[in-house]
């Protein structure tokens, strides 16, 4: 990773695994989240879980039952408040 890159992202205590740096089952677990989103970036919070695919596809399927599926709130209105509670904590990802 450059310096300049490096710089720009804020410190976090949480080891971000990349795509260039995937293994293969993490690499499978971040295919899966794609295939389920339909969106070919992956958000950090899903990287912050690749050093534990086995865990990433639980947090993947618990959040699309919980964050993603219809209830009292719509998915747009569960994104926009999780959107601003990461704003209002600073959150790198």
């Amino acid at each position: 990773m450059s310096d300049d890159l490096q710089q720009a992202r804020p410190a976090t205590k949480i080891r971000i695994v990349e795509d260039a740096e995937a293994t293969a089952e993490t690499a499978a677990a971040y295919d899966y989240w794609r295939a389920g989103s339909g969106r070919k970036q992956l958000p950090g919070i899903i990287k912050c879980f690749g050093a534990r695919p086995d865990f990433l596809r639980q947090v993947i399927q618990f959040s699309n039952t919980v964050h993603f599926s219809e209830g009292h709130l719509s998915r747009r209105h569960k994104e926009m408040i999780a959107t601003y509670v990461s704003y209002l904590n600073h959150c790198p990802y």
